[in-house]
């Protein structure tokens, strides 16, 4: 199963098919297939801090498998709570304001799957790369080819890109592609995207395409940046 639909309905438990407000009741770990992939990317023994960590699932894996110094923020009471019955260092408060940190007090800082959600993405971008020296962010790519052509068949908005959701209920408010996302980074001073992998999708050709149009072909993206400011 894709492993964006995993997490997206988990946590509404309302019956309404609706992830606007996110509730973690009964769900305090998931597994998602870019887990794997931040864990590549994060050096062992480092300071993190995963803004909207959720139930605290990634944290967990960076304490356990690299012996990471770990915090976390989240906007669900829910995850705030299950995080907290782990024993997670979590705060609660919205992650596209001015963060709670000093400068580069973290190794790295996460948005896993969350920078589509906020209001101010380029505030968060911004304080990922005031607390942290490395930013590690991983979105759905809205320029996906499916997306594309669902869009153009169909003249309504793309369902792919919703993971089961209408445009009206879901919580991914700032639909944006690659090309996006690197016009973003540009736009803040010295930072630099050092790495672009991708969700492999298990379909041949469009994994091995990825390499050549990742615009086009990567369905869900996961970067690594610096900051040298």
């Amino acid at each position: 199963m894709d492993s964006i639909i995993q997490q997206s309905q988990h946590p509404d438990r309302s019956g309404n098919n609706d992830n606007r407000q996110y509730d973690y009741t009964g769900f305090p770990i998931d597994h998602r297939a870019e887990y794997d992939i931040v864990l590549n990317m994060v050096e062992a023994n480092a300071k993190v801090l995963d803004l909207g960590c959720g139930n605290g699932s990634l944290l967990q894996l960076l304490q356990q498998k690299k012996q990471c110094k770990v915090s976390g923020m989240e906007l669900s009471p829910t995850g705030v709570a299950i995080c907290r019955q782990k024993g997670l260092d979590v705060i609660a408060g919205s992650i596209d304001q001015v963060l709670p940190y000093a400068d580069k007090q973290f190794d790295y800082s996460i948005c896993n799957v969350t920078l589509q959600m906020v209001y101010y993405p380029e505030v968060t971008l911004k304080e990922m790369a005031r607390v942290s020296r490395y930013q590690i962010i991983s979105f759905p790519n809205f320029a996906y080819w499916r997306n594309r052509l669902d869009l153009l068949l169909s003249g309504r908005m793309p369902q792919p890109g919703l993971f089961g959701y209408q445009w009206y209920n879901t919580g991914h408010i700032h639909q944006f592609s690659i090309s996006d996302f690197n016009y973003l980074v540009a736009q803040v001073p010295l930072m630099k995207m050092l790495q672009l992998e991708k969700v492999a999708v298990g379909k041949f050709p469009i994994d091995e395409l990825s390499g050549i149009a990742p615009n086009l072909f990567i369905k869900i993206a996961v970067c690594k940046l610096e900051s040298q400011a």
